[in-house]
């Protein structure tokens, strides 16, 4: 999920759509208040902030953001009219991670969020924490989330789903995949195509990640289109 606060409602608006037209989550406020409120529910994988905002500027939003152990490692892209050298060097200098000044097309807009998104998901990877378009996996805390929603996965699925998110991308072979899910216990062929097929299913949108390479194995590839 991607938060934006931005106090402008046409901007607001036209960069939820364009995000959700890509296939990410994207949720807007036009408040701090309810941006903190928000977070208080769910944290984000990106937060889009403006700097010109009521109640509170961004960069005051930004600090607060980099002071939290909680919220300190979320990539913040600020975006703001402003685009003074001194305040694009302020907030780098605060720990944003990119700075984008209005007006922008879309498309340059998208691919600086991938581009963030990208960064961030490597580093994640090494801790154990995999952001892949709509899914986020915490293999550590066993924690699955597609949109933003919890999933439940059964032992053998979520070891399916960790085998294949450990290969970074690269095709596991079927009977790579038996013994390394059922070990000693190594079912017949048919046993891991149920099961995939089960785990599309309960990955929902994030399901066609799973991708079929045939008479070898499967890849986790997430989304081409995002």
């Amino acid at each position: 999920m991607i938060f934006i606060l931005e106090d402008d409602d046409n901007i607001r608006k036209l960069v939820c759509y364009a995000l959700n037209k890509e296939g990410y989550g994207a949720e807007g406020f036009d408040k701090p208040s309810l941006f903190w409120k928000r977070m208080n529910d769910e944290t984000p994988q990106l937060i889009l902030l403006d700097i010109m905002l009521p109640e509170e500027d961004g960069l005051s939003v930004l600090k607060k953001l980099q002071s939290s152990k909680k919220y300190e490692d979320i990539p913040v892209i600020m975006i703001t009219a402003k685009n003074s050298e001194f305040d694009k060097a302020t907030g780098l200098d605060l720990g944003a991670d990119d700075y984008i000044a209005k007006p922008f097309g879309m498309v340059e807009f998208v691919s600086r969020v991938r581009a963030v998104l990208r960064r961030y998901e490597k580093t994640r990877n090494k801790n154990n924490v995999y952001e892949i378009g709509k899914l986020y996996v915490d293999s550590e805390k066993h924690i699955i989330k597609v949109s933003g929603e919890a999933i439940e996965l059964s032992y053998k699925e979520y070891k399916l789903l960790s085998v294949l998110l450990e290969a970074n991308g690269k095709v596991v072979t079927r009977d790579e995949l038996l013994q390394r899910v059922w070990g000693e216990f190594y079912e017949e062929s048919r046993t891991l195509d149920v099961h995939i097929r089960k785990l599309r299913v309960k990955l929902k949108a994030a399901g066609n990640y799973i991708k079929t390479v045939k008479n070898i194995g499967y890849q986790f590839m997430g989304d081409t289109n995002e």
